[in-house]
């Protein structure tokens, strides 16, 4: 189900119990789905990638202290979608609003969520004191032909409305050696169940029509930590995208993967390194 409006979704097949979210409100008017799990200090909020779910984006907060704030941008789960085009500015006021009405001091973007938040600290580069740019987007210029094809076949499922479409579709988001077993099925059915649900935005196809960052060089002015998480490999995410981030922020520490799906197949090691991170 493709979105092009502010209607709420419709509801999909049942499914397990999710954590309850909530909507809020934003100072741009736009209303965007929100969860938050534990408690206290420090507060760290979660920028998912593009046609990814609060829920995909959770594993990455396991160990991490304090409260954590999970979102879905516009055009999102249960986010709003308001009339395009959209840009990365747009992204980065969704994430800011998030950020102030919670009081976060720590952020961690993935891939969209990434570009979205360097676009963020380029227009106020003292926000936050550490960030997680784990396998960010490319900030300028066109994106990986791999992405692009690979969103444009999405659509073209949701269009249809099959469900087999849609699964096929997602289906390049799981590793091989794990589309037949336990957790590769339940991956796939939870991705087709909340697609068929919350349908996604076609106006998130405008976002790369321009730069996320205009001038990447004003990152240099973050004077806090950043830790870059980039894979070899990864056809979507160039590493090269990872270490031009790492040599942009001043203080900056880079974390390369030799194997693609990271979060698959290395995933104790990946969330070690985050909750490490954002626990000092």
């Amino acid at each position: 189900m493709l979105r092009t409006d502010r209607a709420r979704p419709r509801a999909g097949r049942p499914t397990l119990p999710a954590p309850p979210t909530e909507p809020v409100e934003t100072p741009h008017g736009v209303r965007l789905e929100q969860l938050i799990t534990g408690a206290g200090d420090p507060v760290t909020v979660f920028a998912h990638g593009l046609a990814s779910d609060i829920s995909g984006t959770r594993p990455l907060g396991s160990g991490v202290p304090g409260r954590r704030v999970f979102f879905h941008f516009r055009g999102h789960g249960r986010s709003d979608a308001p009339p395009g085009p959209w840009s990365f500015a747009d992204l980065a006021a969704d994430l800011r609003a998030v950020a102030d009405r919670c009081g976060a001091t720590r952020a961690l973007g993935v891939s969209m969520g990434a570009a979205a938040l360097c676009r963020l600290l380029a227009e106020t580069p003292d926000r936050f004191e550490r960030i997680v740019l784990y396998l960010p987007a490319p900030l300028s210029g066109p994106r990986p032909r791999a992405a692009g094809e690979r969103f444009e076949r999405l659509l073209a499922a949701l269009r249809s409305g099959h469900a087999a479409e849609i699964a096929e579709a997602v289906e390049p988001e799981i590793p091989p050696s794990a589309r037949d077993t336990p957790a590769g099925w339940s991956h796939l059915r939870r991705r087709v169940d909340q697609l068929q649900s919350d349908g996604l935005a076609e106006q998130l196809g405008t976002l790369w029509d321009e730069p996320a960052v205009p001038d990447d060089e004003a990152l240099r002015r973050f004077r806090g930590r950043a830790l870059i998480i980039g894979c070899a490999g990864d056809p979507v995410h160039p590493l090269d995208v990872a270490r031009r981030l790492a040599d942009l922020f001043p203080h900056a520490e880079l974390d390369i993967h030799d194997r693609p799906a990271v979060l698959w197949n290395d995933r104790a090691t990946l969330r070690d390194s985050i909750s490490g991170f954002l626990r000092a």
